[in-house]
């Protein structure tokens, strides 16, 4: 596959992205960035919202997990489809009834302006390296399949891209958002879906044949009891998705922005519902594509990559294989790319424009639209910034970074919003961002010290960690007095 080929699948998909992007933009205002005027049908946002988590990492690394750890992703999607529930009936009647454009805003009614602002600053640094950090791996691997090849250096592939996301997102922001994550979900089933058609058929498969074969490889092992150490044993798994999904959906602007652009409680509660259980089998989908993708490297006597990562790209460019195959990667890999950091940047501006400057209390329209288009800008401009850093000293992999990076900013979150449901106590305002600090350092040692003295590695209970000891810091924080309304 030619770089041209991929050129022209950007460029053929961004056209396509922009004209979404138009008629979902026209008479945009405020309101339409920031809630979308609380007029999106719950369907097409159920849609989005199927492809929303999804971003060009998972699109890139979920079929190549079956290497080594088997279908087992599973069963922590079985605890995200359990979270979608807990997020429906739990928090989002709790954001309608106040009303929020921004859910950080609940901290302040229920803490303080200081509470507040640790919850956005908290948001704002993991979205932005997280962000940051998936849209890293996407440019890497545009890199080496066409700018590279074309002589373009790195800064200008992520200048242009980032400038792209930037343009498609300025004026309609979650309503565009929304739209634009529809035509996501769609291009991610839909090449998914095909690459598994197409590889299969390459392997003299029908489709019963194609479910034996999976069924019966060792890779499409999906449920695992007998070693509760192993960071795949069930109940680790199980749990860790119940609370990551809450802590990284239900409290995430990015995510959770689209959901609050529903009319009212009931349809955002039909949309969580369906897009979690639907999750479960486009996840699925990738994972049995991952075993069809080492069948084929056996089949074709290709040995498999030392990064598993790398699984995906490698069989999709094969010389055997159809060049439709290497067409629908790129395009899966781009719809999942962009659209993600095109949420996450409308996010951002969203959470600093008002949990930050609080501009949405302070100026007229007119003035907040300016505000709102600098903060953009400015969101731009530090993604690319933190972007090409990344690309200067990574030298781990991404999806790692994410998970590890999501368990030490979303656990004060998780532990703010738990405590101020759970307890009607107040707290001493000022020194909740101590605790919200000093929660991941005191982790970070626990976590150096279990694995030194007893071998054991903190995963994914890194979160759960980091929650409680948010909670035990605001529980010493308490006043004595009644927060004046139970929320």
């Amino acid at each position: 596959m030619t770089p041209w080929i991929v050129l022209a699948t950007i460029v053929g998909y961004f056209i396509l992205l922009f004209l979404v992007s138009w008629i979902a933009s026209r008479g945009s205002d405020n309101a339409s960035f920031f809630n979308g005027n609380r007029q999106a049908p719950w369907f097409i946002v159920a849609i989005a919202m199927l492809g929303a988590p999804i971003s060009g990492v998972t699109f890139i690394s979920v079929p190549g997990m079956v290497v080594a750890k088997g279908f087992s992703y599973l069963q922590m999607v079985l605890g995200f489809v359990v979270g979608y529930f807990v997020i429906a009936y739990v928090l989002i009647p709790l954001f309608y009834k106040r009303n929020l454009v921004s859910i950080y805003g609940y901290l302040e009614q229920r803490f303080g302006a200081g509470t507040h602002k640790s919850g956005a600053w908290f948001f704002f640094i993991s979205k932005m390296l997280g962000a940051a950090v998936r849209f890293y791996v996407v440019c890497v691997t545009l890199q080496l399949l066409v700018f590279g090849p074309l002589g373009v250096p790195f800064i200008i592939n992520v200048v242009a891209t980032i400038a792209l996301i930037f343009l498609y997102t300025l004026q309609g922001g979650v309503k565009t958002v929304i739209w634009t994550d529809t035509l996501k979900s769609f291009c991610l089933v839909m090449s998914v879906v095909l690459c598994i058609y197409f590889i299969a058929k390459g392997l003299g498969y029908d489709f019963g044949g194609m479910v034996k074969a999976v069924a019966g490889d060792e890779t499409s092992r999906m449920f695992f009891f007998d070693n509760p150490k192993e960071g795949t044993y069930f109940w680790k798994q199980f749990i860790a998705g119940v609370f990551m999904v809450i802590a990284t959906t239900g409290l995430d602007q990015d995510l959770m922005q689209r959901s609050l652009a529903c009319k009212n409680a009931k349809e955002s509660q039909k949309n969580l519902i369906v897009s979690g259980i639907t999750q479960f089998f486009v996840i699925a989908l990738f994972l049995i594509l991952g075993t069809l993708l080492v069948l084929y490297t056996k089949a074709n006597g290709m040995q498999l990559p030392e990064k598993s990562d790398e699984l995906f790209g490698m069989v999709a460019a094969d010389s055997k294989m159809p060049i439709i195959v290497g067409i629908l990667f790129i395009l899966g890999l781009i719809a999942a790319a962009y659209s993600a950091a095109g949420s996450a940047l409308t996010s951002l501006t969203t959470s600093f424009t008002v949990d930050i400057l609080e501009a949405d209390r302070k100026e007229g329209d007119a003035a907040l639209a300016r505000t709102r288009k600098l903060v953009h800008v400015s969101m731009a401009i530090g993604m690319g910034v933190v972007i090409y850093v990344f690309y200067l000293i990574s030298n781990s992999d991404a999806i790692s970074a994410v998970y590890t990076l999501a368990s030490y900013t979303y656990g004060p979150i998780l532990g703010l919003f738990a405590f101020g449901m759970m307890s009607k106590r107040a707290v001493r305002g000022r020194l909740v961002p101590v605790v919200c600090i000093a929660a991941p350092v005191i982790s970070f040692f626990v976590q150096q010290w279990l694995a030194s003295a007893f071998g054991y590695t903190l995963g994914f209970e890194l979160l759960l960690l980091n929650a409680v000891l948010t909670m035990a810091g605001l529980a010493a924080l308490t006043t004595g007095k009644k927060v004046a309304k139970q929320q």
